[in-house]
Parts: structure tokens; sequence; C-alpha cells
């Protein structure tokens, strides 16, 4: 079969086929490089904090080259908006969030946003929240989802829903909220006596995975090994089809050589 192999068109067509597997194989590598895509924002720019009318516009969906960005805010808290999200950890302990209506600076139609003040043990009364323009520092997040069936019995949420926080209100609120790492009244911290500061760190930068690429990917290479699989049957097959030449003329010979001998 070697010998077959060595014919010139076989030569000629297996360095056709290593063509055609070579640009196969450069195809998988491209759909497995593309397979990995980094995060649509790098932490190192998310943790720089920009102006919130300047980040992101109210009514518009939340998507996540927006969210989790360290933002900056003034205005004043509505009083009478504080509400508690229940279920939430700090330092291990379980408690409440603080959440408020802030009337934020510059908003194209006055809408406010949610702000997480702080965080208490309790589902009891918060503190007042500060007075005055205050400046805020925080994490921009998108919102979470309503909760279903709630029982007005229960003064806290089980969710910070800003759907569900503007019924609540009876206001117009940025699609999302943000939890306040810093506040400050005339440049000096805020006092919430009985709110603890938090402070939610930025979610994990992960590459995310297209798993339709890696299959494409895995194809291609498939394809490749298919490209050199056919041109070894081609070849099979020619010296198949010479040994079985041979053998037939053999079984002339054979039979001309005892038609003689008759």
């Amino acid at each position: 079969m070697l010998k077959t192999a060595l014919k010139p068109k076989w030569i000629a067509a297996l360095l056709g086929a290593l063509l055609v597997a070579t640009g196969f194989v450069a195809l998988s590598g491209w759909q497995f490089g593309a397979s990995s895509t980094e995060p649509a924002v790098k932490i190192d720019e998310t943790e720089v904090p920009v102006p919130l009318t300047e980040h992101y516009t109210p009514g518009v969906e939340m998507l996540g080259t927006k969210s989790d960005q360290i933002v900056t805010l003034s205005g004043e808290f509505l009083p009478g908006t504080d509400v508690l999200v229940e279920g939430r950890v700090d330092d291990d302990r379980l408690g409440s969030w603080v959440v408020a209506a802030f009337a934020v600076d510059g908003a194209p139609d006055g809408e406010a946003m949610a702000v997480v003040r702080g965080w208490q043990p309790e589902t009891g009364t918060p503190s007042a929240a500060p007075e005055g323009t205050v400046e805020i520092t925080g994490r921009l997040l998108p919102p979470e989802g309503p909760e279903l069936n709630h029982d007005v019995r229960n003064p806290a949420l089980a969710t910070l829903s800003t759907a569900q926080l503007a019924n609540i209100w009876d206001q117009d609120l940025y699609s999302g909220f943000v939890t306040a790492h810093a506040l400050s009244v005339d440049g000096q911290p805020a006092a919430q006596p009985g709110i603890d500061a938090i402070y939610v760190g930025p979610q994990p930068q992960e590459p995310q995975i297209n798993w339709l690429n890696v299959f494409y990917g895995i194809e291609w290479v498939v394809f490749a090994g298919f490209a050199v699989f056919l041109w070894y049957r081609l070849v099979r097959d020619d010296y198949q089809r010479g040994m079985d030449d041979i053998a037939e003329a053999a079984a002339q010979s054979a039979a001309r050589e005892k038609h003689h001998e008759n």
C-alpha cells in the first residue's frame, strides 16, 4: 500500500488534504478563541467613581456595561420613604437593609434613586435619614425581582425591586439602586445612629464561555481529521483495485494455461 501512496497523484492529494486540514484547524482555533469573552467592564474601570447623571440615564435598561459601577450623586433623601429589605447579611450577622428614596440633583425629570443607607440588625424603625444636601458614593446595581404575594403585615420587603418601590413611594425612580458606601453632609460623614455602613464589592470578573463556539471548534477538528481519512480511503481503494486487477490477471492466465493443456 505504501507503493500506491507514493504515486505522484496521491502525494499531491495528500498535500491538498493537509492544506485543507490546516485550514480547518485554524478555523477550530478561532472558534475556541471566540468561545471565551472578557467581562463587559473590567474591575479597574468599575472602581473609579463617576457621576451617576453622566453614567446612567433613567428609564433605560441597565446593561452589564452600566451596572456594578462606583458612582457619585448628590441630592436629598425624601422624608418618610424609609423601607427595610430583610434577609441581608453583614459580617455574618443577619439583619435588614435600610432603603430610602433619594432625589438626585440633575436627574432629567426629577427621578429619585433607591439608596441603601446601610444595615441594621433588626426590623425596627430606623433612625432618620441625614437632612440637607447629601453627597453619596456607592455602587450602582440592577434591581432585584419583585416579591410575589407580599404580606402587608410584614414591615420589611424580601427583595429590592425598584418597580415595587415606585408603587410604594409613588415616585419615578431610576431602574436600579445604589448601595451607599459613604454619605457626607457639608464634607463631613453623615451620622446614622443604629445603622452600620455597608460595602458591596465588585462582582466576580470571570470570562464567559460560549459553548456553541466550543462545539464548532470541535466540529472543525473532526473535519480536519476527515480530510486526511478521506485521502487514506482513496489510496486504499486504489490499492485494492490494483490487487483485484492482479488477481484477475492471474486467474485469466491460469485459465489460458489450463485451456492450452487440454
